[in-house]
Formats: structure tokens, C-alpha cells, sequence
């Protein structure tokens, strides 16, 4: 049985190490932008004539000891070690550093993450702060499975709730606001200035939202949803993007795009806030007030439309965030295809949590491939559009057996043109499914397919 004393003495151990941490971890976002993991739990075992700090991860444990005043360099030892066996897994797809990143920022303008202010019991800053952790974290758990900075974060955000007694739901801390440099002649040419800064070409990522409606999200993730009504398809600092839709005539579950609202925002002497709305049987070649581009700003047009089919088509680029959409009305429904940057697609906050072209749809709106075979006349119809059995020609095949329309299936085909048009490897233009795992059509996975098959019957 633990006195008082002594559990005062481990509680004050473990606000030692992540004090220690966050200090360090601040001189990083400083200098390098890498960012430590945040606090792991540390409890005290009952040994004679010393204090022994545990921490512990999938089953493993180590263990520091001597005075508690070295505790923390043990376990920032311990953490930075996690950090590099696990760097190229969270440089990745997984976003845990950059969750990292902003509670450091977060709880550095509270007067430092777990000092005095941290430790204050309904502290309404710091509970906010680790509310918007946990949501950070939430997001990008699909990418993070198996990494261990990530499920470490994670018992540490349960940890530090617990212990300053935040309330599990709540108010989320406030985003900081970007920064404000002095803007250059470049600076509204997204791809230029890029270039100028970072010596190379940016990233660019694709999404594509057509037919039943079915996403192609910025990870290359497949998926075909329901979602009657409006849902967001982007929605971050500088674009947002709206889909609405509505149930088709040809089955219960099926809906069709019917209208596609763009807002371009405010962006210092860029761009002022514009306007797209785009409807079934009138996708218009201009924006709302009429005009076809934004106006001149430091000599400049930083938005323009243009149409090849008026009425059917429209393409928008804007040079200051480096995207460029595509909206177009095929059959009887909208589609929409995107190219950014992948700093615009992430300068989003954690209130902004529902993005289709991100994470897709919610579970709870994804449809399964219909029960029904798709007959020879719809396979026939389907491959002559599209030859490459990828997402899109399953696309077409899901859409006829929906509908029983076969224009629905121009849907697919217009929208693997665009991605043609926007991908700029063309080896990442087709996908393949198997499984619910999107994999992309490369020259050379016909080969390896071939090699597989050839191991196989040699074995046999």
C-alpha cells in the first residue's frame, strides 16, 4: 500500500519527464521541425531505497533508475529512440508528428505544456488543447495502425486527461493563425514561389467525386457512397467544396450529384472571396457575379474559368493556391476532379473533420458492390469504354446495375479522362481493388503478376 508521500513522489516524477520533454521538444519545432512524441505513462514499483520508473510499450519494458531527478533523461532517451525507429512510418501517410507539432504549439502559448498552469485541475486551456490532440489523432488512426509513436500518443493523451481531470467533450483549442510575412511578387503563383523556395516542384494529389457518387480520395483510397444531401468534399483554410445529392429513379440506394458549390476564400492580396455553384443542366462558365476571373490584384488574375462545353463544362484554376478543378455534368449527374498541392490539402484544422476528398465517407454511407452479376451486355458495355478493369471501369459496371441507365456509365469514363489530364505520373492514373485495398496499375505489375504465377506452378 503507497503513502501519500510516495505517490506524490511518482506523480511528481512523471510532470518532471514531460516537463523535461515538452522543453526539449519546443527546441526541435524551433530549429528542425521534427517533433519528440508526447509524455509516456510512468508509475512508480515498490523497490527498497529507490524509486523505479516503468514505461511500457506492446508488451515490452524498460526500466530507469537512481534519483528522480534523471528520470526524464531516461525516458527523452527512450522517446527519442521511438521517434527514429519509427520515422518512416510516421513520415508517411501517418500524420502523428504533425498532431505532435500543434499540442507543443498549443500548450507553449498556455505558458508551457504540463508547467504550473498544466497542472491546474479544470484548467480550461489545457483540456482544450488535449481534446484537440485526441481529435488529431483520431483522424489520421487509419494510417497510423501499427506505429508505435502513434499508440503511444494516444495512452498519453488518456493519461494526462485523466490526470487533470478534462472532461471528455468540450470546447477544442482555437487554431493558430497562419503566418503573415510580407507577400512577394511571386507569391501569387503557388508553384512558382515553390519552386523558388524549395528548389523542386510541389506534390501535387488528385481527387475525383463522380456517378453513384463514388470518391477517389487525395490518399488513393476507393470507396462508393450514399450520402444524400450536402456533405463537404474539401474544406480547409484557403478552399471550400460542397456536393449535394439526391436519390436516383433506378433504385433505393443510388443518388446522383446534383449540384456542386465551390468557395474560393479571402487570401491577403491574392484573391478575394469567389463564388462557384454549378447545378444539374447548368454548369455555367463563369461564377456567380458573372465574371470569369477574380479581379486584378498586383497585375494578375489569381482565378480564372474557361469551358470547352458550356453549360456541361467548366475548368477553374487558381495560381495561388496551385489547384485546379474540373467540374462537368455527365448523364444525369455532376462530377468533380481536383488537383492541389498537398500543403493546401492539409492546411486544415481539427474542426474541419469531414472532408470526402480526405478520408472519404463516413462508414456508416459506404456502399458494398450490388449482389446482382453484372450481365454480358453491361461487361461488354463497360469494357469497351474502359479497357483496364481498374476502379473506374467497376465504377461503370456498379452505376448500370444501379441505374439501369447505360449513360451513367459516361460518368467513369469522363472522370478517368480528367484524371489523365491532372495526374502527372501516369503510371498512378489507373487502380486496382482487391480486398477494399486500392493498388495502383503500374507497367510492372503485369511482370511481377506473371512471375508469381510461373513460382507457383514450378512449385507444384
Amino acid at each position: 500500500m503507497r503513502t501519500g508521500e510516495e505517490q506524490n513522489q511518482c506523480v511528481g516524477g512523471y510532470e518532471g519527464f514531460q516537463t523535461g520533454v515538452t522543453e526539449r521538444t519546443v527546441h526541435h519545432y524551433q530549429s528542425s521541425s521534427q517533433h519528440s512524441t508526447p509524455p509516456l505513462h510512468c508509475k512508480e514499483l515498490q523497490q527498497p531505497a529507490e524509486a523505479v520508473c516503468v514505461w511500457t510499450v506492446m508488451g515490452e519494458r524498460a526500466t530507469c533508475t537512481n534519483h528522480t531527478k534523471t528520470t526524464w533523461r531516461c525516458h527523452g532517451f527512450i522517446v527519442l529512440l521511438l521517434v527514429l525507429l519509427t520515422a518512416p512510418q510516421a513520415w508517411g501517410q501517418c500524420r502523428i508528428l504533425r498532431c505532435n507539432s500543434e499540442f507543443v504549439a498549443t500548450t507553449l502559448e498556455l505558458g508551457g505544456g504540463g508547467g504550473v498552469s498544466g497542472k491546474e485541475a479544470g484548467n480550461a486551456g489545457y483540456c482544450s488543447a488535449l481534446r484537440s490532440y485526441a481529435l488529431c489523432t483520431r483522424h489520421t488512426a487509419r494510417a497510423c495502425r501499427g506505429d508505435l509513436a502513434y499508440h503511444s500518443a494516444v495512452q498519453g493523451i488518456e493519461d494526462l486527461l485523466i490526470q487533470h481531470r478534462c472532461p471528455r467533450t468540450g470546447p477544442t483549442a482555437q487554431p493558430r493563425p497562419l503566418p503573415q510575412a510580407p507577400i512577394s511578387l511571386d507569391a501569387c503563383f503557388y508553384e512558382r514561389g515553390y519552386v523558388q523556395r524549395e528548389g523542386r516542384a510541389p506534390e501535387y494529389l488528385h481527387c475525383g467525386v463522380f456517378g453513384d457518387p463514388h470518391v477517389r480520395t487525395f490518399n488513393d483510397e476507393f470507396q462508393t457512397c450514399a450520402v444524400p444531401g450536402a456533405w463537404p468534399l474539401i474544406d480547409n483554410q484557403y478552399l471550400y467544396i460542397q456536393a449535394t445529392s439526391t436519390p436516383t429513379r433506378g433504385g433505393s440506394y443510388a443518388t446522383a450529384i446534383t449540384k456542386i458549390t465551390i468557395i474560393f476564400k479571402n487570401w491577403r492580396e491574392c484573391s478575394e472571396q469567389q463564388l462557384y455553384q454549378a447545378e444539374l443542366d447548368n454548369v455555367p462558365p463563369a461564377f456567380t457575379d458573372g465574371s470569369t476571373s477574380s479581379r486584378e490584384r498586383r497585375g494578375q488574375h489569381s482565378l480564372r474559368v474557361r469551358s470547352q462545353a458550356p453549360g456541361h463544362h467548366a475548368e477553374i484554376w487558381a495560381a495561388h493556391i496551385g489547384t485546379t478543378l474540373v467540374v462537368r455534368q455527365s448523364g444525369r449527374t455532376l462530377g468533380l476532379s481536383v488537383r492541389s498541392p498537398r500543403p493546401i490539402v492539409e492546411s486544415y484544422t481539427p474542426e474541419q473533420d469531414v472532408q470526402l476528398c480526405v478520408w472519404g465517407c463516413p462508414a456508416s454511407q459506404r456502399l458494398e458492390t450490388p449482389h446482382a452479376l453484372p450481365t454480358a451486355a453491361a461487361h461488354a458495355h463497360c469494357s469497351s469504354l474502359l479497357p483496364t478493369q481498374d476502379v473506374y471501369f467497376q465504377a461503370c459496371l456498379f452505376d448500370l446495375l444501379a441505374t439501369g441507365d447505360t449513360n451513367s456509365s459516361s460518368s467513369a469514363f469522363d472522370a478517368l479522362e480528367d484524371a489523365r489530364a491532372l495526374i502527372v505520373d501516369p503510371q498512378k492514373v489507373h487502380l486496382l481493388v482487391a480486398a477494399g485495398v486500392s493498388v495502383r496499375v503500374t507497367p510492372q505489375l503485369p511482370a511481377l503478376l506473371a512471375g508469381t504465377l510461373i513460382t507457383l506452378w514450378l512449385a507444384l
